[in-house]
């Protein structure tokens, strides 16, 4: 089953699963618009596309992430609730292509970290704020593939009942309007005196800890194991009144160093010259890709042989993989589909090098991102540095010289 958005709507295709008691796996892509946000380059399309995943067993929801949870920041988020943010822990031993997030909690039960019961509260959690972005999508496309249970599983929601509940959530939500827009938007305090002299000093002890303009709605509801609806309850009147401010993320990084959420950071990587390998039967592009990333200081390793290329890249250990898609013998989906079974490579950047057909179906495999054929210098250095950070510190820059080369990969 797959389809546009613009067909059918995102309740009616949880519906369908439920009525077939179907087991599989749902994905849904689509781009959310920003205030003072551009879709017309690569690095502002890259902000403003989302993409998420919701898990079944037999109509009913295991597990429900948007993509960008796979660098585990929502996990966190929740595990501070319970004094375990801090946590550091070795590759679980249960893990899925679409969902690391969701093997981590897992190694935190194995390790006695969580309890079964505060594991299923923050799935429970994580399904519905999950389900709450996907259920005001309109415009998107969806494929539902019918395939093994993602396991172990350590609940089941009924589908029915807990879209009823967001979606009379969603409702109240809108009642905001045009005072709160966004769960991402970040509560800043404007005015101290007027705040704490309306507000319980309970709840202004609360606010004045994590309304510090970094901090979204949606985090700090994770923070107090809340929901998103009730917190923005408590901040509307005062918004209203302009006491309370509400700003959009940024993309920078935090200032204790730590990546803002949308970036993959954990585990971190140890500072070195970063190593990419690129899979591509087309010759030229091999050689385009090489030239432009030594230029910039980057290791890069080209291959052309797809059989080959896999018993390199374990030998290689690559920090980003670029991989064609269409390629003799062994496609790129098979490759990527390969590498994400071994614990070496579940977590590395795969990035394909697709047409505009090929990508939802890249994402099912464990795609990270894609690159649309034709693509320039200056797509391929931005998507490195959105998954690598900046560049080697010798490099002349983001594009530097590179920048006027008229490679048209």
């Amino acid at each position: 089953m797959q389809g546009q958005l613009s067909e059918i709507d995102i309740r009616s295709i949880l519906q369908l699963i439920e009525l077939g008691q179907r087991t599989g796996e749902l994905f849904v892509e689509a781009y959310v618009s920003g205030p003072g946000v551009s879709v017309s380059d690569r690095s502002s399309r890259l902000l403003t596309e989302q993409s998420w995943f919701v898990f079944f067993l037999n109509g009913k929801i295991i597990y429900a992430a948007a993509d960008k949870d796979s660098n585990l920041f929502r996990l966190r988020d929740y595990m501070r609730y319970y004094k375990k943010d801090a946590v550091v822990i070795e590759a679980p031993s249960i893990s899925s292509i679409n969902a690391p997030e969701y093997g981590y909690l897992w190694a935190m039960l194995e390790n006695h970290y969580l309890t079964p019961a505060q594991g299923r509260t923050i799935i429970g959690n994580m399904v519905h704020e999950t389900l709450f972005d996907l259920l005001s999508l309109h415009q998107g496309s969806f494929i539902f593939e019918v395939g093994p249970a993602l396991a172990p599983q350590l609940t089941t929601l009924d589908i029915r009942s807990l879209v009823t509940k967001i979606m009379h959530q969603m409702q109240e939500w809108m009642q905001f309007n045009p005072h709160i827009q966004s769960p991402n938007q970040c509560p800043v305090i404007a005015n101290h005196t007027q705040l704490s002299s309306k507000m319980s000093k309970n709840n202004y002890r609360i606010i004045r800890s994590w309304a510090d303009g970094k901090s979204s709605m949606r985090q700090i509801a994770r923070y107090l194991n809340g929901d998103v609806l009730t917190l923005a309850k408590v901040l509307y009147p005062y918004v209203k009144e302009g006491s309370i401010q509400l700003v959009y993320p940024t993309v920078p990084e935090k200032s204790d160093g730590e990546p803002t959420e949308g970036k993959h950071a954990w585990p971190h990587q140890s500072a070195h010259i970063p190593r990419i390998v690129c899979i591509d039967d087309g010759l030229a592009i091999c050689k385009a890709v090489e030239d432009i990333l030594q230029l910039q200081g980057y290791e890069v390793t080209t291959i052309s042989d797809p059989i080959k290329a896999l018993s390199l890249v374990f030998q290689l250990k690559p920090d980003l993989i670029l991989c064609d898609i269409a390629m003799p013998e062994l496609d790129g989906y098979e490759i990527c589909a390969m590498l994400r079974r071994s614990t070496r490579f579940r977590q590395t950047p795969i990035v394909m090098l697709t047409g505009l057909d090929d990508r939802v179906k890249a994402r099912m495999v464990g795609a990270t991102d894609y690159l649309t054929k034709p693509f320039g210098a200056g797509e391929l250095l931005t998507i490195l540095e959105i998954y690598l950070g900046s560049g080697p510190s010798d490099a002349p820059g983001p594009l530097g010289t590179c920048g006027k080369i008229k490679y048209q990969l």
